[in-house]
C-alpha cells in the first residue's frame, strides 16, 4: 500500500475541497482500509460524465485498497435534495425511484469494481425510524444551522416557500454516515453543507467524524455551462462510441486537464506530466485531446472500439478537409434555432436568404451530416457544440452564450 502522503496526493487530484485535510492524512496514517461513502438519489435514469466524476474518485479509493459503500438514496429521494434548488422538488413515486436505481447501478458498475463495492439502500435504516427517533435526530441540529444553507437563505429572502420536509434532508443524509460509520464522504461542491452535517452528527454521536471531499462541477462540451442534458452539452455513459469520441473532441482546450483528472482512469502522476507538457508546449493540444477522447471511449466501451471511433471521426472530418482549429461562434440558443439566421450571425453567409439557398442546395453540414433541404428550424441540441460547415471552406463551432 502507498504511504499516507502518496495516497493523499492521489486523493487530492482534481478535488475542490477536502475538509479537514489533516484529518484525512491522519486516517490514512492509521494503515487500515477506510470506508469511503457516496450517496446518490436515483432521480434520473441516465448518467453522463458529470455524474461519473464522484464515481471515478470512488474507484481511486478502491484502487488504493479502501472500502467503498455506494448508498442508493431510495428513501431520501422521496424527500428530494434541495441543494441548489430555488423551489421544492417534485416528489417521485417509489416505482420511479426503483427503475432509476436499477439503471444507475448498471451504469455505475462501468466504473466501480462490483467485487469491491458494498451496495446499500438508505431505506434500510431510515424507513424504520419512529417519531421518537426523529425527535432525537432533529435535536442534534439547530434551525439556525440548517438555515445557513445558501439555497435556503436565498429562498427565504425571496419569499419562496421552503417545505418542512426539505429541512430534514441534510439530517437524513447525515444519518447515512452514522449508519455505515463512514470515514470519508464524497459529493459535489453543492453537497458540502450536507457532508458537513454528517461530520457534525457523527461527532455528536461519539464517533470519529468523517472527512468531507467535494468535487467540482464538470463543464460540458460548450465549456461554459455545467454538463447537463437540458443544456445539450453532455457526454452520456451509454453514448455510441463515435458520438462519444466526437463530443470529446469538441471540448475547449483549457478543460482538457480537468477532464483528464475527473473523467479518466490515468494515474495521477501521468496526468501531472501531461499538464506540464501542455503548459510548456511540448505536447500539441490536438494530440492530447485525441488521447483524452480515446481514454474516455475506452473506459465505457473498449480500447479497440476507441481506436475505431477515432478512425470514424477522421473519416468524417479529415476526409472532408475540416480544419483542426475551428473558430467559435457564441450564440443565444433557444429551444429551436432558425438555422439561416444562425449561419448569418456566424458570418458563414451574408444574409438569411443566402442561408436558405445554401441549405436548399445541400451546402450546409452539421458535424459532417448534410442538412435536409427543408430544415430551416433545428433543435438547440443539434447545433450546440457542433461544427457547422457551409460550402467547402467555411466552418464554425457553435457555443452557447453564458
Amino acid at each position: 500500500m502507498l504511504s499516507a502522503d502518496e495516497q493523499l496526493h492521489v486523493i487530492k487530484s482534481g478535488v475542490a475541497y477536502l475538509v479537514p485535510e489533516d484529518a484525512m492524512r491522519a486516517k490514512l496514517a492509521q494503515g487500515r482500509p477506510l470506508v469511503a461513502k457516496l450517496g446518490v438519489d436515483p432521480t434520473a435514469p441516465d448518467l453522463h460524465l458529470g455524474h461519473a466524476v464522484p464515481l471515478r474518485k470512488l474507484r481511486q479509493f478502491q484502487d488504493l485498497g479502501h472500502e467503498v459503500v455506494l448508498i442508493i438514496g431510495d428513501f431520501t429521494a422521496l424527500i428530494g435534495d434541495p441543494s441548489g434548488r430555488n423551489s421544492t422538488r417534485p416528489a417521485l413515486s417509489a416505482e420511479e425511484i426503483e427503475v432509476n436505481a436499477q439503471t444507475y447501478i448498471e451504469q455505475a458498475f462501468k466504473i466501480l469494481d462490483p467485487a469491491r463495492t458494498t451496495m446499500r439502500r438508505n431505506s434500510e435504516w431510515l424507513a424504520g425510524l419512529g417519531f421518537a427517533d426523529l425527535i432525537r435526530l432533529t435535536s442534534r441540529f439547530t434551525v439556525a444551522r440548517i438555515l445557513e444553507r445558501d439555497d435556503f437563505q436565498k429562498r427565504y429572502r425571496e419569499g419562496v416557500g421552503i417545505s418542512l420536509h426539505e429541512l430534514l434532508y441534510p439530517m437524513a443524509q447525515a444519518y447515512d454516515s452514522v449508519a455505515i460509520r463512514a470515514d470519508v464522504e464524497l459529493g459535489g461542491n453543492d453537497q458540502l453543507f450536507n457532508l458537513l452535517a454528517g461530520r457534525e452528527l457523527m461527532e455528536k454521536e461519539g464517533m470519529e467524524p468523517q472527512v468531507c471531499l467535494t468535487l467540482p462541477l464538470l463543464e460540458g462540451t460548450d465549456g461554459i455551462q455545467k454538463m447537463s442534458k437540458s443544456y445539450g452539452n453532455y457526454v452520456g455513459l451509454t453514448d455510441e462510441p463515435a458520438d462519444m469520441f466526437g463530443k470529446m473532441m469538441s471540448i475547449p482546450d483549457e478543460l482538457m486537464v480537468k477532464y483528464y483528472r475527473l473523467c479518466t482512469a490515468l494515474p495521477v502522476e501521468e496526468v501531472d506530466v501531461l499538464e506540464e507538457q501542455l503548459a510548456s508546449g511540448g505536447l500539441h493540444p490536438n494530440l492530447a485531446k485525441r488521447r483524452l477522447a480515446r481514454e474516455v471511449v475506452g473506459l465505457y466501451h473498449s480500447a479497440e472500439i476507441a481506436v475505431e471511433a477515432e478512425r470514424a471521426f477522421d473519416r468524417v472530418f479529415k476526409e472532408r478537409d475540416v480544419p483542426e482549429d475551428i473558430p467559435e461562434h457564441v450564440a443565444d440558443l433557444p429551444g429551436e434555432v432558425f438555422l439561416p439566421g444562425l449561419l448569418k450571425d456566424a458570418g458563414l453567409v451574408p444574409s438569411n436568404g443566402e442561408g436558405r439557398r445554401m441549405i436548399a442546395g445541400g451546402g450546409v453540414r452539421i458535424d459532417g451530416q448534410q442538412v435536409n433541404a427543408d430544415a430551416l428550424n433545428v433543435p438547440r441540441d443539434r447545433v450546440l457544440g457542433a461544427v457547422i460547415q457551409v460550402g467547402k471552406r467555411r466552418f464554425v463551432r457553435v457555443v452557447a452564450r453564458s
